[in-house]
């Protein structure tokens, strides 16, 4: 019988990098990078929101949402053979340096009651309902995203937006 996962806070997978030294407190902020913000930068050249220090934290939907994106580009004639290549690789780059949370039973459940500001698709609420779930205080959270509703949202639950 499989194990359920209501009301736990999600599995975060530890990004792999070298131990670093300490940081100042503003350099230190944990970051959730939402697809569009690395869709931006991959397809749009707007990296600067990923180029900022501090932890950084994405869903596993993130991941999956921006290989989508790039193999759609590709087949709708946006992006080369070679370009679709090098954002892969890119999108592989960025999943190593993030930990990723994956999608739970409570982040769904999450998704399933209303936001603050509706409507919200489906895929937004999910993100906003993991960066929920990783219990940080609002305040200590910055929701990194390019989409005004997952905007509008993460600055009516409180959290910073970048």
């Amino acid at each position: 019988m499989a194990k359920s996962s209501v009301g736990k806070r999600p599995a975060v997978r530890r990004a792999r990098r070298p131990a670093t030294p300490a940081v100042a407190p503003a350099a230190a902020a944990i970051r959730y990078i939402e697809s569009s913000a690395l869709l931006a930068a991959l397809l749009e050249g707007d990296a600067a929101a990923l180029r900022a220090g501090g932890r950084r934290i994405t869903s596993v939907l993130t991941v999956a949402e921006a290989t989508r994106a790039v193999i759609r580009a590709r087949a709708t004639g946006r992006m080369t053979a070679p370009q679709e290549q090098a954002a892969i690789r890119a999108i592989q780059a960025f999943a190593r340096r993030c930990d990723l949370v994956e999608v739970t039973d409570a982040v769904l459940g999450r998704v399933g009651r209303p936001f603050p500001v509706e409507p919200v698709r489906t895929l937004d609420a999910v993100h906003l309902a993991t960066a929920e779930a990783l219990g940080e205080p609002p305040q200590l959270l910055i929701i990194v995203t390019r989409d005004d509703r997952v905007q509008n949202n993460a600055r009516a639950l409180g959290y910073i937006v970048d």
